[in-house]
């Protein structure tokens, strides 16, 4: 992992746990993982530990735009995402 993506959207300096830098975190090893299946396309162990994090990111984002709607905007438009 970079520490570039979590550090972007880190509350401060040792933040390491929150959920803005968790979801940052697993959304790079989403785009890892999501290259690495279209080339291996068969490799379904794989394709379900993707289908966890992306669970897991999922159930963040919702946490985060429960409880702090503002960083929730700010982070999905830092890491791109839909929504």
């Amino acid at each position: 992992m970079t520490k570039e993506a979590a550090s972007s959207v880190a509350l401060h300096d040792k933040d390491t746990g929150s959920a803005d830098v968790q979801i940052a975190r697993l959304t790079e090893r989403i785009n890892l993982l999501t290259d690495h299946l279209k080339g291996h396309a068969k490799d379904h162990s794989s394709r379900r530990g993707l289908l966890k994090m992306v669970a897991r990111r999922r159930s963040l984002l919702d946490y985060l735009k429960d409880t702090a709607s503002e960083r929730y905007g700010k982070l999905i438009e830092s890491l791109n995402l839909r929504k």
